[in-house]
């Protein structure tokens, strides 16, 4: 459909009133691929490479497209005006894609990363105060204590360095951290179990992302037996422990209170009733943060170790850096994240190259609505891909290339909506404060212990889509010892 522009009438023939404005001009709208058969030949190349499709989108079809897949109208926004415009200024118009959340709540139940709505202000209003900065950094000596364990022994006794599978390493760590935060314990028994878990579960639900329905998971069907297994370690290992605290309490009465995230979780009461959040939600809520607050970090620390033993002289500067800022064996605190800027600017720069979110945040249209000028019916389904924004080289000079320094203080102006790891507007992640005081201490805690080297001969490494953006075969790297 096109609109005609507008032109301005002379006196003699316009049948407005001198002062009635006229009507704003529509854009054209987006053009997009063919969508013959319904689309189907576009999903099966979508989940054959999401990423390599929508990049390819973006260089055929423009910022703003438009395609039909299935009963879909589907539009992809790839600027940052456009993706601001939408999660912004008309974020009241919007919910979850329906298709994903029905994906999600088979995990996460009716968590804040699910509900909409009236459910949702209020579970994200409760939560806040568990999730400031100040609060979070009330977790920095569990996070701490957690790596110290792992990290100590990346390299055998008694050896110089190691050849370390570096993507079970910080699986581990990161495991050991939400296990700590969570529930002030460290079930190393659990933490392979619940890894394996929450890897499996992210792989499944890629999958069924482009199913137009999920078929029943008791069918013996390929990957469901692995998918009821890893939903049953998950929630097992999350209710025990919620088990044991209720127990805990009721048997140890005027014991003072723990100080981690559970503890949070339960002591939180809403402002305006005072009602706590219900036994389910705090279920919920813990099966997200642990699951996101687990493999998020992994695997952004995962490609930031193999950026850094790729570029050794960023390596070095960080590294130096950590050296000035922190004594031998001083262990790293939150009072000195604002002493480590450019160890911040690495993991940024991390995240821009790899987020590990990097598809499918995918919204519903309420109403209509515009974008970029174009007229979007209600109903439509909108799919933001910070890959695509994040290596655009109208905003990022040298978009391929790893350059920490356009992060630091002094460094062109990056548009908003440009690098969202973290997303943006009202649904931005609550965890975002978590997430980057645990990296940079873990990477700090690293980068005083070791060095990175890559193993020679070592091939490129590809990244793979599931929820998450993980290296497509296994991750070996060189820790030598300093």
């Amino acid at each position: 459909m096109t609109h005609a522009t507008p032109t301005t009438a002379t006196p003699s023939t316009s049948t407005l009133p001198p002062s009635a404005p006229l009507a704003p001009a529509l854009r054209p709208q987006p053009g997009g691929p063919s969508s013959r058969w319904w689309g189907l030949p576009l999903l099966r190349e979508m989940r054959a490479d999401y990423l390599g499709f929508v990049v390819r989108l973006q260089r055929h079809h423009g910022d703003l497209t438009r395609m039909r897949l299935g009963n879909e109208d589907a539009w992809d926004l790839m600027s940052p005006d456009l993706v601001r415009e939408a999660l912004v200024t008309h974020a009241n118009h919007l919910i979850r894609w329906e298709r994903g959340i029905a994906v999600f709540e088979q995990v996460f139940g009716q968590s804040v990363l699910v509900t909409e709505g009236d459910t949702w202000q209020r579970q994200r209003r409760m939560l806040m105060p568990a999730f400031t900065p100040k609060r979070v950094a009330g977790y920095a000596q569990l996070m701490t204590d957690a790596a110290s364990t792992v990290l100590d022994t990346a390299v055998p006794p008694g050896q110089r360095e190691a050849l370390v599978p570096i993507d079970t390493l910080w699986t581990d760590v990161a495991m050991d951290v939400i296990l700590r935060t969570l529930f002030s314990e460290s079930a190393q028994a659990d933490a392979r179990d619940a890894a394996w878990a929450t890897q499996t579960l992210s792989e499944t639900a890629f999958r069924e992302m482009f199913m137009p329905f999920t078929l029943p998971d008791w069918l013996p069907l390929p990957g469901k037996a692995a998918k009821r297994r890893a939903l049953q370690a998950l929630k097992g290992l999350v209710q025990r422990h919620i088990d044991a605290r209720r127990c805990e309490a009721q048997a140890v009465e005027g014991a003072p209170p723990r100080t981690d995230l559970l503890h949070m979780l339960l002591a939180l009461r809403d402002e305006a009733t005072g009602a706590p959040l219900s036994p389910q939600e705090v279920f919920d809520q813990c099966i997200v943060s642990f699951q996101a607050g687990h493999e998020t970090s992994a695997t952004t620390l995962l490609w930031w170790s193999r950026l850094m033993a790729e570029h050794p002289d960023a390596a070095r500067r960080a590294q130096a850096e950590v050296d000035a800022v922190l004594p031998p064996g001083q262990t790293p605190g939150p009072e000195d994240l604002a002493r480590l800027p450019y160890l911040a600017a690495t993991l940024k720069e991390a995240l821009r190259l790899y987020p590990p979110i990097a598809a499918l945040m995918t919204r519903r249209t309420t109403a209509p609505i515009t974008l970029g000028g174009a007229a979007v019916p209600k109903g439509a389904m909108l799919r933001i891909t910070p890959w695509v924004l994040h290596r655009d080289e109208r905003w990022f000079a040298k978009a391929d290339q790893f350059v920490p320094e356009r992060f630091l203080e002094g460094a062109p102006d990056t548009p908003k909506g440009a690098w969202i790891p973290f997303g943006i507007g009202p649904r931005v992640c609550i965890g975002q404060h978590f997430a980057m005081l645990e990296m940079t201490l873990l990477a700090a805690m690293l980068l005083q212990r070791y060095r990175l080297r890559l193993p020679e001969g070592a091939a490129s490494c590809a990244p793979k889509l599931h929820v998450t953006l993980r290296p497509e075969a296994p991750m070996n790297l060189w820790l030598v010892r300093r």
